[in-house]
């Protein structure tokens, strides 16, 4: 195959990417993928795409392709369908992470095409189990080099130029946009309702089932508005590395998640699974208090390495023997409203294996589901009234240049037909604390609840 050349063009630098995304954010298949820079240092690139040249969404045992406006509608694998649009080979001088591609969303129930699971929960929202888009441009934004580029193939020069035109300068805010919260979010799990789903698995644990389970409760709200509004402010109070707004026609996806799921650059393969949270205090010696507290909780870190051999295990299918190492273990992340335990898994990807076949190797992740993963999950599903969606499934890229970055889709808000929704959860092991645990899904939840509660109709 001859490589096309990949069009690179260099545009001003602006240290906030939203401000840059504002022009395109209510525009169909918009999507932005944000390190969460100035507010936080801890990312490095912003990737901003709209007008895919074909779109894929699944529901169900069907797979809807849109391309130049003819439909098909496919009962094959999602993950090979995305992987068939990523054939493309293109030369570039430049090193840059995505080069085009696959851009979008992987929800959690999408595993339901890779394992049998039962049929429990409430599919309340109905919105479709993956959404990604073929991107053959994008605007990519290096905060370490404090650069910008547009790149893109098979382009028009009138489209090229607009594009750069577009980009150069910062879109005029607008003024008559708005954002509210008509009610006040109600969970789908009151404080009994938690205890007897804590006690279940308690029972499950002790049975030999299962090692871990990770329990959710979903808050729900009525809303109207621009999200785009809401994504904002939630970036300036909870800004983390691997964030993202994804514009569909009908749902769109605010998501301040740190954690990494998978990452393959250059065939290295990279995860990044969380385990351990303890609140952020207000006082700076309490907060110091908290971090050592974690650092030295023994549960936390049984249940860190526990999700590393998961994870160890779940990526050695698609890397070369030998290669999987653990280079850190128990590290500290800290955020707005939390602090995290994070350990880093690395592996080689094997030559016949590609970024797509490892994602649906290791899908869902194995941080947000629990261990062993497929039990785990069907205790999920009986015990948890509604279905997670988006919420701890995946949202990234993969290049076509054969590099991926997604991340764990938590600290999300996800919106359709008037109403505004988000989970909170963590892993329940046999010496958890009812109390504790509850209690920690809020502190998950707090700055997401806090978005909602700021734009609260009065």
């Amino acid at each position: 195959m001859t490589a096309a050349k990949l069009q690179i063009h260099p545009l001003p630098y602006f240290p906030d990417s939203a401000d840059l995304f504002s022009a395109i954010a209510n525009k169909p298949w918009a999507i932005f993928l944000d390190s969460g820079y100035p507010i936080t240092h801890q990312g490095r690139f912003d990737i901003i795409a709209c007008d895919p040249v074909v779109t894929l969404e699944t529901r169900g045992q069907k797979t809807t392709i849109k391309q130049q406006g003819e439909v098909l509608v496919s009962e094959a694998d999602p993950f090979a369908l995305v992987k068939q649009f990523l054939d493309v080979s293109l030369s570039s001088e430049e090193d840059l992470p995505f080069n085009g591609g696959a851009i979008g969303y992987f929800s959690y129930d999408l595993a339901r095409r890779l394992e049998k699971l039962p049929e429990i929960a409430e599919d309340a929202e109905q919105i479709p189990e993956m959404a990604v888009g073929i991107y053959h441009w994008a605007v990519i934004v290096d905060h370490h080099k404090q650069q910008t580029h547009l790149i893109g193939h098979h382009l028009s020069e009138d489209v090229w130029e607009t594009l750069i035109d577009q980009f150069s300068l910062l879109p005029a805010v607008p003024q008559d946009d708005s954002f509210s919260v008509l009610e006040t979010p109600v969970s789908n799990m009151d404080r009994d309702y938690y205890a007897k789903a804590f006690d279940k698995i308690q029972h499950y644990l002790k049975e030999g089932d299962c090692y871990q389970v990770n329990l959710a409760q979903r808050f729900s709200a009525p809303c109207q508005g621009n999200l785009w509004l809401a994504y904002r402010y939630l970036r300036q109070i909870n800004a983390a590395p691997f964030s993202s707004y994804i514009n569909l026609p009908d749902v769109q996806v605010l998501s301040s998640s740190p954690e990494r799921f998978l990452s393959v650059n250059d065939g290295e393969v990279e995860t990044k699974p969380i385990k351990g949270t303890r609140s952020r205090k207000f006082s700076e010696q309490l907060d110091v208090l908290q971090i050592g507290a974690l650092i030295e909780s023994r549960k936390d870190r049984a249940e860190n390495v526990m999700i590393v051999d998961l994870l160890r295990n779940d990526i050695s299918k698609c890397c070369k023997p030998g290669s999987v190492k653990v280079p850190r273990l128990f590290d500290i992340e800290s955020y707005a409203t939390v602090h995290h335990l994070v350990s880093t898994v690395k592996g080689e990807l094997k030559h016949d294996q590609h970024a797509l076949d490892l994602l649906r190797s290791c899908f869902p992740g194995g941080s947000i589901t629990g261990a062993p993963k497929i039990r785990a999950m069907e205790i999920i599903e009986e015990l948890e009234p509604h279905r997670r969606g988006v919420y701890c499934g995946s949202i990234g890229y993969i290049g076509f240049n054969g590099n991926m970055d997604t991340n764990i889709a938590i600290r999300t808000l996800v919106h359709s037909d008037g109403c505004i929704r988000l989970w909170a959860g963590g892993g329940i092991v046999n010496d958890s604390s009812m109390e504790e645990e509850y209690q920690e899904s809020f502190d998950k939840a707090a700055a997401l609840l806090n978005v909602l509660a700021h734009f609260k109709a009065s």
